[in-house]
């Protein structure tokens, strides 16, 4: 009965998977523009574009376009060498003359090197770590909130599926309307809480993953 269930166990955690992050920011219903009510007699309304209005995005549910941008490098070396001797050595070569008398003691012990110890020790490490970087693409975004000081906070989603291998890009974060270009462009590296995520899903992506035998296998091995 013992090993029916744990013939159970493995069956029911293979059927698991792991589950990689892939955050889908759901499209937002789009925002329709309030129509001018000419019931005034003006020609100028409140949902006319003004004179000198630029196109750059600034209210709830503008877009604009963000270049990713994303380089990270770090390198870390360090190396420790350590060492320490001991030695300690005592005897009785003379001692009032006594050690000429004591030919019994003689026989078998040498007063001159009643005590000697020797130790040393030796410790070196040396260790290194290098991880490198980079995401460049272009994406999209939308503004789905406005905050109290003008800052707008924005998200967007890519997807790309090339032989039923989807590539997918969310990005959110938030940005500061004068950091926008005059073209509605803005980097990557100007927006503050910055979330980027890429991500693959697909026969290749599951190819890079190990089986779930090999991560029970993993999990199990006490060595």
């Amino acid at each position: 009965m013992k090993r029916l269930f744990l013939i159970m166990a493995l069956i029911l955690s293979g059927c698991a998977h792991e589950s990689q992050e892939s955050r889908v920011v759901a499209v937002p219903q789009q925002i329709e523009k309030p129509r001018p009510e000419y019931g005034n007699g003006s020609i100028w309304q409140a949902s006319s574009s003004g004179l000198v209005e630029d196109f750059k995005a600034r209210e709830r549910g503008d877009t604009l376009t963000v270049v990713i941008t994303e380089q990270a490098s770090a390198s870390k070396e360090a190396t420790t060498g350590t060492s320490r001797s001991t030695a300690v050595a005592a005897g009785i070569p003379n001692l009032l003359g006594l050690e000429t008398k004591m030919t019994g003691i003689n026989k078998w012990m040498d007063l001159e090197k009643l005590l000697s110890a020797n130790t040393s020790s030796k410790y070196d490490g040396s260790g290194s770590t290098t991880r490198k970087e980079n995401l460049n693409a272009t994406i999209s975004a939308r503004v789905v909130d406005v905050l109290g000081n003008g800052n707008l906070l924005i998200e967007g989603r890519r997807s790309v599926k090339v032989n039923n291998e989807d590539q997918i890009i969310v990005l959110e974060g938030t940005v500061r309307p004068k950091d926008i270009s005059a073209d509605n462009v803005i980097y990557s590296t100007q927006i503050a809480d910055a979330r980027i995520s890429y991500s693959g899903k697909g026969i290749i992506s599951d190819r890079q993953r190990p089986g779930w035998l090999m991560n029970i296998l993993d999990y199990v091995w006490p060595f």
